[in-house]
């Protein structure tokens, strides 16, 4: 049995609270947010549950403390998590500056902890078939690759917490919104460097500190060309989330709203069999994130811990991300 904590009782965290309960093999031990009632809850639960970070450190039952806070703590509290011999998972963005990455990851070395980095788009079944698809070859020399994000963030979102769109505390919308748009594209094209982009705040200017729309021209190792446009100003919903990799052999289109559905494939003597979609995506209320597929998160922790398992995706590959998205705000400005 793995005991978990959590800290930041928001809509990811009882998202991880929720998928923690559901698995077996996990017990949620306590919980710790800042706002008291947040907390009720789980206190009528009968789980243990703090206020204050340091005395939850102290509950010495917990082996695997989940970071659900704003992403400007999310360094911090993983690294005082780990001096109190606690391995961590941090959820998206890992950090908001490659530096904390690398703090992470001298503490976790001199720990012996382990960082899980939360990118769960890579369970989404078409990305896995696109995944196996590149490995094999199957597209051939892929030389194109477009990224389109077109979600909606309205007012009441930004409305919700004091850090959202501040851009010391948010970091902006490649770490908050579409951090998982360039996991995928890393994951699936490996490393990449941004050419050029240009960025601009249209509709939020009253209440964000940074760009609401960008378009970037990366490249690959290989020397494929990516284009990768995002938005929060999609008219009044989520419209689009897709990757279209076109390659010598053939094009394959990962669409939907959250990277949830094959749009489109031609491939030379390939044919994907229909997706059965369970996954869904992740449902605030007045707007939606990624799919939720946090249950296979907390399965592979537990895989990792209890069995020796692989790490769907590790420190370096969070710190990787972290690293792209910096690069790509760089060549804005």
């Amino acid at each position: 049995m793995i005991h978990f904590g959590i800290i930041g009782m928001g809509h990811i965290g009882k998202r991880h609270a929720q998928h923690i309960m559901q698995n077996e093999q996990a017990c949620l031990q306590a919980v710790c947010d800042i706002d008291s009632k947040a907390l009720e809850p789980w206190k009528e639960r009968k789980i243990n549950s703090y206020t204050s970070f340091e005395d939850m450190l102290e509950q010495q039952e917990i082996d695997v403390l989940c970071i659900c806070t704003p992403n400007y703590l999310h360094a911090s509290h993983a690294v005082a998590a780990m001096k109190a011999g606690k391995h961590v998972v941090v959820e998206k963005p890992l950090t908001l500056k490659t530096s904390d990455a690398e703090w992470m990851k001298k503490v976790a070395k001199e720990e012996n902890r382990i960082v899980f980095s939360v990118k769960q788009n890579r369970y989404n079944p078409p990305v896995a078939i696109a995944k196996k698809w590149l490995d094999k070859n199957k597209l051939g020399d892929v030389f194109l690759v477009q990224v389109n994000c077109f979600w909606n963030r309205n007012d009441a979102y930004y409305a919700q917490s004091d850090w959202r769109g501040k851009k010391d505390k948010d970091g902006g919308c490649l770490f908050t919104q579409f951090s998982h748009f360039v996991d995928i594209l890393y994951y699936l094209m490996g490393d990449l460097k941004a050419v050029y982009g240009v960025m601009n705040n249209y509709l939020h200017k009253h209440n964000t500190e940074f760009e609401d729309t960008g378009s970037f021209i990366l490249k690959t190792t290989n020397g494929a060309t990516v284009n990768f446009n995002f938005t929060t100003c999609s008219y009044n919903q989520n419209m689009e989330g897709s990757i279209t990799l076109m390659g010598s052999k053939g094009t394959l289109k990962i669409g939907g709203q959250y990277l949830n559905t094959i749009e489109y494939q031609n491939i030379e003597n390939t044919e994907i069999a229909t997706i059965p979609m369970q996954a869904t995506s992740n449902d605030y209320g007045f707007y939606k994130g990624s799919m939720s597929n946090h249950d296979k998160v907390i399965e592979n922790v537990i895989d990792v811990l209890q069995n020796n398992g692989t790490i769907m995706t590790s420190l370096d590959e969070g710190k990787k991300v972290v690293s792209i998205i910096e690069d790509m705000y760089a060549s804005a400005r």
